[in-house]
């Protein structure tokens, strides 16, 4: 059985431009099933990484592959579909010219069959025969999706797919790629200044800062070491004065709060919950929940900045 590479792999990539090093580096690999959130501020490396990953810019050294085959192949750029911030539409012809023209390119067959499946997929089949320019923000967005999907790539590279829509078309856009890779079972590597959309649909996430990786892996281990370790415990009742007083008392419990009938600690080291618990049951106290806060994306992104900042 052959081996499967994967959808995305650079390895110490680095591009020059002029005297400016734009990439320093770069390595990660993209795995199959993946939805890759591709974070960094501007001018960070993002888009000239898209740029090599799709064979239009040659790196300066290093190695970069599409499902095993060297970008600067045509074997890989049939491999992958992609839709950039500008969205390649033609706004004088219909979505279904626009579709034909781009199955017409990559050699589709049944491309009637394929154009009205894409449509479908991206909620566009009642609007097929109007033409783009009459479209919305997002509907253009969701079109360019279908456009990507097309010849039925493998591997979708997205830039800012949903920059300047408004929040409902954002939503739509979001559903539309999270079908893709769970319906459709498609790879995504995702470029994108958007935090609360990269959280909500992104499994694992790079952040590049002035070309070079700062932070790589799966998010919601990221999440979890990343966090100051606070933890919510929620009570059947308010607690008394008297027995916040005596958890004050305590550093080493750390507690941070209350509000209502939860109790916010952040516990010093070698403390662990359920000791923290059992001591609440011990002084008579319900408990009806425990949870660990997790950081978000925002925290993390700002505090890696921050990091790159200072050193």
């Amino acid at each position: 059985m052959p081996v499967m590479s994967d959808p995305i792999t650079l390895e110490v990539v680095s591009k020059r431009l002029g005297e400016r090093e734009v990439l320093k580096s770069v390595s990660f690999a993209v795995k199959t099933g993946d939805v890759f959130g591709y974070l960094g501020p501007n001018g960070a490396g993002k888009t000239t990484t898209i740029r090599i990953l799709l064979g239009l810019l040659e790196l300066t050294s290093g190695k970069a592959n599409i499902l095993g085959e060297d970008v600067s192949r045509d074997e890989a750029r049939r491999k992958v579909g992609f839709a950039l911030e500008q969205d390649g539409l033609y706004e004088n012809k219909t979505a279904w010219e626009n579709l034909s023209y781009y199955a017409w390119i990559y050699e589709v067959a049944e491309s009637a069959e394929r154009i009205d499946k894409v449509l479908d997929l991206v909620g566009l089949q009642d609007r097929a025969n109007d033409r783009v320019g009459t479209y919305s923000k997002g509907m253009k967005q969701r079109l360019a999706l279908a456009r990507a999907m097309i010849h039925d790539p493998e591997l979708l590279i997205l830039d800012e797919p949903t920059s300047g829509v408004d929040p409902s078309g954002q939503r739509e856009v979001r559903e539309v790629i999270l079908n893709m890779a769970h319906g459709e079972g498609k790879t995504i590597f995702l470029s994108s200044h958007n935090l609360d959309e990269v959280q909500r649909i992104c499994n694992r996430i790079a952040l590049i800062d002035r070309g070079e990786i700062k932070l790589c892996g799966e998010l919601e281990q990221l999440q979890q070491e990343m966090s100051n370790r606070e933890v919510v415990i929620e009570t059947a009742e308010i607690t008394s004065e008297p027995l916040f007083a005596e958890l004050k008392s305590i550093p080493r419990l750390g507690l941070q709060e209350g509000r209502g009938r939860s109790l916010i600690f952040v516990p010093q080291e070698g403390v662990k919950v359920p000791e923290i618990v059992s001591f609440l049951v011990g002084r008579g106290v319900g408990i009806e929940g425990v949870s660990r806060k997790k950081a978000s994306l925002e925290e993390i992104y700002a505090t890696i900045l921050e990091k790159a900042e200072l050193s």
